[in-house]
């Protein structure tokens, strides 16, 4: 028998070195699963501030528990990648219905932080602490 494909809607979300490909199931058969790396959400990201942010917004558009999110992340630390997989659920949201997309940019959930680290410079010891200055 052939396994029928379920219809998702992909974001890409980004932030400091992180990046995370973002899908979601909204069919009928929806359970309200989140996985992140093929884990439970809860044991990639045990903090619960993270885990609020994660949901913020699907809480927002009233869709927690009524569509399944499946993540692929790589790249950047937690808190990075959090703020990745929220931009990116963010954009499957308003893929997935653009009259979401008003509640979402209220809340905050589809900016992009662009602050990334600083390039370290030549002469110095990060981008931009000199070394201390000798007289003698």
């Amino acid at each position: 028998m052939v396994e029928e494909k379920r219809r998702y809607y992909e974001g890409i979300g980004r932030r400091k070195r992180a990046s995370a490909r973002v899908r979601i199931y909204p069919d009928a058969e929806a359970t309200g699963s989140f996985t992140v790396n093929d884990r439970e959400v809860k044991d990639f990201f045990p903090r619960f501030g993270d885990y609020r942010i994660l949901m913020g917004p699907l809480t927002d558009t009233e869709l927690e528990g009524k569509v399944d999110v499946t993540v692929h992340i790589h790249g950047g630390g937690t808190t990075g990648q959090t703020g990745a997989v929220r931009l990116g659920i963010a954009r499957a949201l308003v893929k997935y219905d653009e009259d979401l997309r008003g509640v979402l940019r209220t809340h905050g959930h589809m900016t992009r932080d662009s602050r990334v680290k600083e390039r370290k410079k030549p002469g110095l010891k990060r981008a931009r602490k000199a070394p201390t200055y000798t007289k003698r």
